[in-house]
């Protein structure tokens, strides 16, 4: 714990060094991490990417942030550490608590992730706006007790403010889910507008749309 407050309140260059030495991450020179509170097992952030301010990581396996991608303020991402004895979530020994995030993608602020089972987001995807919650675990109340399962979201896909995504759901490569939709299932039809409660295909999405095929992450 000294340790982790320590490099906390360290400037930049010497608290990268500091995770790095201290904790085993592999943090790149040009990446960087805001004020935030971010201690997962592994860590590895790629070039120029970053963590910013009043974000929380904690209880997670594994953390990787591609290369250009982002975390933004104030986002709470916690997990379930799969090293231990707890009786949770026993019965699923290949679980782990893991964060992925492709290179050129964000996560923009004021989300709630939770990687009790595994997270994984493509290349050139953007969780927006605000108040989204992907949550990979819940009660299995047949069995009555704690289950989880991952989410995956493919590469160049949109997921608009205050959405609900849960454990199984596939949100497939190059696909839109509206806002305000709650995605509880695995899809894979690609092109897409997904969106509803629960959602389900609404539309086609058009090829032309530039942000399917944008060769730089950030969009102005």
């Amino acid at each position: 714990m000294i340790k982790k407050i320590i490099s906390t309140l360290l400037p930049w260059g010497l608290r990268r060094r500091a995770l790095n030495k201290w904790f085993g991450y592999s943090i790149h020179p040009t990446a960087k991490i805001g004020l935030a509170w971010v201690f997962p097992t592994e860590l590895i952030m790629h070039a120029h990417a970053r963590i910013d301010h009043f974000t929380v990581a904690l209880h997670l396996d594994r953390v990787e942030i591609g290369e250009q991608s982002s975390i933004g303020r104030n986002n709470w991402i916690t997990g379930f550490s799969s090293f231990g004895t707890s009786k949770h979530f026993a019965h699923q020994i290949e679980r782990r608590s893991i964060l992925l995030i492709g290179k050129e993608s964000a996560i923009t602020k004021n989300h709630h992730i939770d990687c009790t089972n595994l997270i994984q987001i493509g290349n050139f995807s953007t969780v927006a706006g605000y108040q989204t919650q992907l949550l990979t675990h819940s009660i299995d109340v047949y069995e009555n007790r704690q289950d989880s399962k991952p989410i995956i979201i493919g590469d160049y896909t949109f997921i608009g403010t205050n959405c609900v995504v849960l454990g199984g759901a596939i949100l497939p490569s190059h696909c839109l889910l509206a806002a305000k939709s709650m995605l509880n299932k695995s899809f894979h039809e690609e092109w897409k507008i997904y969106g509803g409660v629960p959602a389900k295909p609404i539309a086609a999405l058009s090829m032309d749309a530039k942000y399917f095929t944008r060769t730089s992450g950030f969009v102005y």
